[in-house]
């Protein structure tokens, strides 16, 4: 049965056909019990196939660019610097840069931080100087 698998599978005549192509293929000369789960195994082991698998995945889009800024502060971007040594008890760095300026405030936080703490430093540290970003960017 070995060998059938790999007449109808690796040879030249098979081409490293697919679980399914070569169970038709083998199906069409042979039978015996438990057959597909046999093709199934052998294809999934083999080691042609694994390294040349294609993707079956619908190609990515076209990139979209990013909305240009009209003015300081009209968008933002925020992250997290994480895995810091403490210093004053904290240990993580919530940083927000205007795309306009380039102009960043780097606010210092501790683990564990919740959304709430989060927005209270944006707040007390951001938003009081600066107002509210606009927000009908399409990212």
């Amino acid at each position: 049965m070995q060998q059938l698998l790999s007449t109808l599978h690796d040879s030249p005549h098979g081409g490293h056909s697919g679980k399914q192509a070569t169970f038709q293929r083998l199906h069409s000369y042979f039978y015996w019990p438990c057959m597909r789960a046999m093709v199934h195994s052998y294809v999934q082991n083999c080691d042609v196939c694994q390294r040349t698998k294609s993707e079956h995945v619908a190609p990515p889009g076209l990139l979209q660019p990013l909305p240009i800024p009209n003015q300081a502060w009209d968008i933002i971007t925020m992250d997290f610097v994480e895995g810091l040594p403490p210093s004053n008890k904290f240990n993580c760095i919530l940083v927000v840069i205007d795309k306009f300026t380039k102009y960043g405030h780097f606010i210092p936080l501790a683990h564990p931080y919740t959304v709430v703490d989060v927005a209270r430093l944006y707040g007390d540290n951001v938003y009081k100087l600066h107002g509210q970003p606009r927000c009908n960017t399409r990212v």
